[in-house]
C-alpha cells in the first residue's frame, strides 16, 4: 500500500486521534491538579508550586529513557501501548486518592504520590515514541512534514481544549474524584484507537509497519543491506558508544554535577535529578565516538534551540501553576451573573491552536513553495518574541491590581492568544526539526532529549510560579524586585524576550550547522 504523495498519509490521523486523548488525559489532570492541591490537600502556594514544578519536570525527564528504551529494546509500538497503560492506571490512582480526601488524608496523600509517579513512568514511554512515529510516515526529503507537525500539533490541543472544560468542571463543580476520573478514561480511549488501527494504517510511503522493530536494530540491518553483507550494527557500534572509559567519565560527570546543584545551587533532589541528568545524558550522546562529523553537528543544533526552549516553556508553563492562581483569585470570572470555572481558561490556549494551527501550516507550505519559508530557528526565536509580548499584555493589565480587586479576564485571553501564536511558531517546528536533524538509529532517544529541555523548564516554571505575590510580601528575581503582580508578569517578558534576541542572532550559524536540513 503507497501513501498518497499530496495531501497527507492517514496515518497522521491515526497518530492525531492517538495523541488527541492522551493530551486529553494529561491536560485534564493538570487544569485541576494545583486546585485539588490548595483546596483540598491544604498545601500552600508555595508549596504547591514547587510540587507542580518538579512532577511536569519529571514528566519530561523520563522521555529520555522512554526513548532509549524504545530505539534499543522495544520500539515505538511497544512502548505506546505500555506507557498509555501505565498513564491510565496512574490516573485512576488519582480518582482513588481524592476519593479518600475526607476520610483518610494519610492515605490519600500516598495514593497521590504514587498516581504522580505512574503518570510520569507511562509519559516517558509514550511521549518521545508517538511524535518519532510522525515523521517516519514520510519520506526522507518530504516537505510536507513541518505541516504535518502542525496539523499533529492540532491533535494535542484538540484534547487539551475539552479536558479542562470536561475535567475542570466535574472537579470543580461536582467533585475532584470524577475530574481525575474522566482523565482516566481518555487516556483508556487513546490506547483502544491506536491498537484498532496501527496495523492499517501506520505505515512508511512503500507499505512497511512503523515502530516494530527498535530503531537501533532497523538501522543496523540497513546498513547491512546496503554494504552487501557486511555486518555494521549494534554490537560493533555499542562496544565504542559503552567503552568502560566513556561511561566512567560521565558517571563522573553526573556525580559531580549533582554535588554542585545540590550544595551550591541549593536545588532539592528532583531539581537536582532533572537538570544533572540533562546535562550529562545530553552530553554523553554528543560525545559519542559512532556520530559522523555532520551528525554530531546537527544534533548540537538540536541542543541550542532546546536551551532556548527552556526559556519558552518556563514562561509558557505558568498556564498551570501561577495562572491558574491568578485566574481563580484575581480575575473577575463573572458572566451575566455566572461564574466560569478558573480551570476553564486553559482551554483558550488548545482552542486558539485548534483555529490557527491549519493557518499556520498553510502558510509555511506557502513561503516553501516559494523559498521563503524561514529556517527552523528563525521560527522559534519569533515564537519567543510572541511569548513576550504576551506577558507585555498582562503585565499592563494587572496595573493597579491587588488583594482587593480584580483584573478583567480580556487582559488573561489576550495573552494566551499571543501565547498560542508564539507556541505554533516553536513547539511543533521544534518537534518537526528534532526529527529531521536526527541519525535514525537515536530517533526517539533525541526526541527524549528535546523533552529534556521541557524537563528543565518545567521544573523552573515551578519556582518562578514561587515568585507569585502575595498581600504585604515581595520577593525578587537576580535583583528585581517583585512587590506586584506587574513586577512578577515583567520577569516572563524580559525572560522570553532576552532569549528571543539572541536565538536570532544564532539562527545564521545554527543553519549551517544543519548541513541543508532547514
Amino acid at each position: 500500500m503507497s501513501q498518497p504523495s499530496s495531501g497527507h498519509p492517514k496515518g497522521l490521523y491515526v497518530l492525531f486521534f492517538t495523541e488527541m486523548w492522551e493530551r486529553f488525559s494529561y491536560y485534564g489532570m493538570r487544569a485541576i491538579l494545583m486546585l485539588f492541591m490548595v483546596k483540598m490537600l491544604s498545601f500552600d502556594k508555595s508549596f504547591a508550586s514547587g510540587i507542580y514544578g518538579n512532577f511536569t519536570a519529571l514528566v519530561y525527564l523520563t522521555p529520555l529513557i522512554g526513548g532509549f528504551i524504545s530505539d534499543r529494546y522495544w520500539g515505538n509500538r511497544r512502548s505506546i501501548f505500555v506507557g498509555g497503560i501505565t498513564m491510565a492506571i496512574g490516573q485512576f490512582i488519582l480518582f482513588f486518592c481524592a476519593s479518600l480526601v475526607t476520610t483518610n488524608i494519610d492515605l490519600c496523600k500516598i495514593l497521590f504520590v504514587v498516581g504522580l509517579t505512574a503518570l510520569v513512568i507511562g509519559n516517558g514511554l509514550f511521549k518521545p515514541n508517538i511524535s518519532t512515529m510522525v515523521n517516519q510516515l514520510y519520506a526522507p526529503g518530504d516537505k510536507r512534514v513541518d505541516a504535518a507537525f502542525s496539523i499533529f500539533y492540532m491533535g494535542i490541543n484538540l484534547g487539551a481544549f475539552f479536558s479542562p472544560l470536561i475535567c475542570g468542571s466535574l472537579a470543580e463543580k461536582v467533585d475532584f474524584k470524577w475530574g481525575f476520573f474522566a482523565a482516566g478514561v481518555g487516556m483508556t480511549m487513546g490506547l483502544i484507537v491506536f491498537q484498532i488501527l496501527k496495523n492499517k494504517y501506520i505505515i512508511t510511503s512503500d507499505g512497511k509497519q512503523i515502530g516494530e522493530t527498535p530503531n537501533k536494530k532497523a538501522e543496523a540491518l540497513a546498513k547491512e543491506n546496503a554494504a552487501n553483507g557486511v555486518i555494521s550494527g549494534p554490537a560493533a557500534d555499542g562496544a565504542k558508544e559503552f567503552s568502560p572509559v566513556r561511561v566512567a567519565m560521565w558517571l563522573a560527570i553526573y556525580g559531580a554535577l549533582w554535588f554542585v546543584f545540590m550544595h551550591f545551587v541549593g536545588f532539592n533532589w528532583i531539581s537536582t535529578l532533572v537538570f544533572s541528568t540533562s546535562i550529562a545524558a545530553s552530553g554523553f550522546i554528543i560525545t559519542d565516538p559512532t556520530l559522523t562529523a555532520v551528525d554530531r553537528s546537527r544534533i548540537m543544533v538540536i541542543y541550542i534551540a532546546a536551551f532556548f526552549v527552556i526559556f519558552f516553556w518556563s514562561a509558557f508553563e505558568q498556564a498551570g501553576a501561577s495562572l491558574t492562581i491568578f485566574a481563580d483569585q484575581q480575575t473577575e470570572r463573572h458572566i451575566f451573573g455566572w461564574e466560569m470555572p478558573a480551570s476553564w481558561f486553559q482551554s483558550v490556549n488548545p482552542l486558539a491552536i485548534i483555529i490557527f494551527a491549519p493557518i499556520f501550516a498553510g502558510l509555511w507550505t506557502g513561503l516553501g513553495k516559494r523559498n521563503r519559508e524561514p529556517a527552523s530557528p528563525v521560527k522559534q526565536a519569533m515564537g519567543l518574541l510572541l511569548l513576550s509580548l504576551g506577558y507585555l499584555v498582562i503585565a499592563f493589565g494587572v496595573k493597579g491590581v491587588d488583594g482587593a480587586t480584580k483584573a478583567s479576564m480580556f487582559w488573561l485571553l489576550g495573552m494566551y492568544i499571543l501565547h498560542t501564536f508564539g507556541e505554533l511558531c516553536l513547539s511543533p517546528i521544534g518537534l518537526s526539526m528534532v526529527a529531521r536533524l536526527s541519525p535514525a538509529r537515536l530517533a526517539s532517544l533525541l526526541m527524549g532529549v528535546w523533552f529534556l529541555a521541557n524537563a528543565m523548564a518545567n521544573d523552573f516554571a515551578g519556582m518562578l510560579s514561587k515568585l507569585y505575590p502575595e498581600a504585604g510580601h515581595s520577593t525578587s528575581f537576580f535583583g528585581h524586585a517583585i512587590n506586584n503582580l506587574n513586577d512578577f508578569f515583567m520577569v516572563f517578558v524580559f525572560l522570553a524576550g532576552f532569549g528571543a534576541l539572541v536565538l536570532f542572532l544564532l539562527s545564521k550559524m545554527m543553519l549551517k550547522m544543519m548541513h541543508g536540513l532547514r
